[in-house]
């Protein structure tokens, strides 16, 4: 498979040549590109050694009781037959999670080898870490990644400068020329589709056969579902299953625990929905009072919508028909399931800084009857900002007047297939340009 380059190379790199850098854990879902970008990383190293403890669990006795550092690299240059030098080397450690003791020697790789060059990786890296009470707490440096962004995904499919054109040349008081906007909502809705999961990407960018792309969206889907059975819990894989899916059909709305299924307690859909977000399949979207930072101050956990990670994975899932998406006119694209709420919100976190976990919130207006709500409300130069996604070129947005009124803001943004534009206060980021924001 083809490497595309991805925004995370940048910060790799910045880890790479910072002083002081710290063992590195990328966190993330399975199959997002993790160790892809490792081994693109490893390109600028003098020597690269690669140790999948799950494939070589013989390997596990090298962190046994003794994690003396010295003693282990000198243990993994001879089974490598690869001289390990501070700051020519660079070390990954995958599948770290089946190793809880390789997890543990982290942090003595900073203790006693502070210029050695470690990276760890795992597909449920996060279940290990939060059965950890305490973890290398200011000795461990982590990055996140997520599947493609449209800008990424622009990139892989040849397009690098009509990724610039946009970013660099439009703006809400400079939109797109004609023919650029067409040509972006096209590829927008192909995005949609396919979403950005890194082998599929590479499937459409070598084949355009939609075909082939939704075989391998399914063998990703039963991946996800293998693993289930891997979660440390008495949740049975059906349960967790059956969960999943109706996070695809509430797209958009406030999750109702009993449209999961009759049968099965709140409670126990609780945590299925802990564990899915755990395992980096699906994220949260909380409720915010806003009237201050940060957000998650005055977040309400009981008012939640979920997004499913990735766009083209959540149409295989639902038996989509992806010819109306690529057909609609995007002044009537109908919002099937909160799709373009969805898009929307994964922009944003993949367009977030990923040295930190990225928080979606939203905000409700909770007096009776008088219904008002904002998809998203995000911090962009440390002010809050209330963004609200339109599924057509059209609709009132007296929600987004509200909350400003309330706020007592100057400034939204609306999102939606339109171009750039301005509404008064309201400044118009098409969802094909949300890296824009940032």
């Amino acid at each position: 498979m083809a490497y595309y380059s991805r925004n995370i190379d940048s910060y790799l790199t910045q880890w790479k040549d910072s002083e002081g850098h710290k063992p590195l854990l990328l966190r993330g879902a399975r199959q997002v590109g993790k160790s892809s970008a490792v081994r693109n990383l490893s390109k600028s190293f003098k020597s690269y050694i690669e140790i999948d403890l799950e494939q070589r669990r013989d390997l596990h006795e090298l962190f046994g009781n003794n994690l003396n550092i010295n003693d282990i690299c000198a243990q993994i240059s001879i089974l490598f037959n690869t001289q390990i030098i501070d700051g020519e080397t660079l070390i990954f450690i995958d599948e770290i999670q089946s190793c809880p003791r390789a997890i543990a020697s982290l942090r003595y790789f900073y203790e006693q080898r502070p210029d050695l060059h470690i990276i760890a990786a795992g597909s449920l890296l996060e279940f290990a870490l939060a059965e950890l009470q305490s973890f290398g707490v200011g000795r461990i440096e982590s990055l996140y990644l997520y599947p493609f962004s449209f800008d990424e995904f622009l990139n892989a499919m040849g397009q690098p400068q009509l990724v610039d054109f946009k970013k660099n040349q439009c703006s809400p008081s400079n939109p797109l020329p004609g023919p650029i906007y067409e040509k972006l909502v096209a590829l927008f809705k192909e995005f949609l589709i396919i979403g950005g999961m890194p082998e599929v990407v590479d499937q459409w960018a070598q084949t355009k056969d939609y075909s082939i792309c939704l075989n391998r969206q399914n063998d990703l889907l039963s991946s996800y579902r293998d693993d289930f059975a891997k979660y440390k819990t008495r949740i049975s894989p059906l349960v967790l299953w059956t969960t999943l899916r109706a996070v695809a059909m509430q797209a958009g709305e406030k999750f109702v625990y009993s449209r999961v299924s009759e049968n099965a307690e709140s409670r126990i859909i609780k945590e299925a929905l802990s564990l899915l977000e755990l395992a980096g399949i699906i994220h949260s979207v909380t409720h915010t009072s806003a009237n201050g930072l940060p957000l998650g101050a005055e977040a309400n956990e009981k008012y939640r919508k979920f997004l499913f990670m990735d766009t083209g994975l959540m149409f295989a899932m639902l038996n989509s028909d992806p010819g109306k998406i690529i057909l609609e006119d995007p002044s009537s694209l109908v919002n099937r399931g909160g799709i373009a709420e969805v898009a929307a919100g994964l922009e944003i976190t993949k367009y977030s800084n990923p040295r930190l976990r990225s928080e979606l919130y939203y905000w409700v207006r909770m007096a009776k009857n008088a219904l008002a709500e904002v998809d998203y409300v995000t911090v962009i130069n440390h002010q809050i900002t209330p963004i609200e996604v339109k599924s057509g070129l059209k609709g009132a947005m007296q929600s987004l007047y509200v909350f400003m009124e309330q706020k007592h803001l100057d400034r939204g943004i609306r999102t939606s297939l339109e171009n750039f534009g301005t509404y008064n206060q309201i400044e118009i980021f098409p969802l094909y340009a949300l890296s824009n924001l940032i």
